[in-house]
């Protein structure tokens, strides 16, 4: 019903992999998660001119409207995608032509998983009609995201919530097994997460990693009519 797939396409057009390799070679870091969206809104329109990309796109899920992060339009297909950009300190020149990058560091790392989770779990509200997949795309130089918890490591609360190399995010997870009830997320897909490399600008942060999963459309039945765009 829904996996995993960094080859995947974007609006049945171009696949995710050659957006990020074009990615990367235009644009090694950037400034926040704003300029991450737009400098990928640009590289599809290079790749694949006949897709058209919407910021901030509403999406109307059973009477509540919540905000996607990019509507990637295809002549037959779309993509719906929310992105996260998470960061540690980092101080350097990169880019063509160079500019001054100062990142700041984002020190709660159990709420990006989860954040990152929910993002999955929009998408999949998101696709329910045969024609829109959905992308989670996490960049980030904070090794212990995808960095797998030490054996003998405490049970933290977003233990569910991993997201390291190697890890399968499936079912119903909890948080803090389940003594915050609004931080449950229920997930109808199996997602086996694969980090790749990015970018190595060098120095302490400077190793960047991406996430990347993808969300199938709802095949399953016919198209959910309580969903719009």
């Amino acid at each position: 019903m829904a996996s995993m797939d960094g080859s995947g396409t974007v609006a049945g057009q171009t696949a995710l992999s050659e957006v990020v390799e074009c990615l990367r070679q235009q644009r090694p870091v950037f400034h926040s998660e704003a300029d991450l969206q737009h400098s990928f809104a640009r590289v599809l329109w290079e790749l694949a001119p006949e897709v058209h990309s919407r910021l901030e796109v509403p999406q109307r899920v059973s009477g509540k409207t919540e905000y996607l992060d990019l509507l990637c339009l295809g002549p037959s297909t779309r993509t719906a995608v929310e992105f996260k950009y998470f960061t540690q300190s980092w101080r350097g020149k990169a880019s063509s032509p160079a500019e001054d990058y100062a990142l700041k560091a984002h020190a709660a790392t159990d709420l990006a998983r989860l954040h990152f989770v929910r993002d999955i779990a929009r998408l999949e509200r998101f696709c329910r009609r045969s024609d829109q997949n959905g992308l989670a795309l996490m960049l980030t130089n904070e090794p212990s995201l995808w960095s797998p918890p030490g054996a003998r490591r405490r049970r933290t609360r977003d233990h569910d919530f991993r997201i390291h190399h190697g890890r399968e995010l499936a079912g119903t997870l909890l948080w803090a097994e389940g003594a915050y009830a609004p931080n449950t997320c229920a997930l109808r897909g199996v997602y086996p997460l694969a980090w790749e490399p990015y970018t190595e600008l060098g120095g302490p942060g400077g190793e960047f990693r991406y996430l990347a999963v993808s969300v199938s459309p709802l095949t399953d039945g016919a198209e959910d009519e309580s969903v719009s765009a």
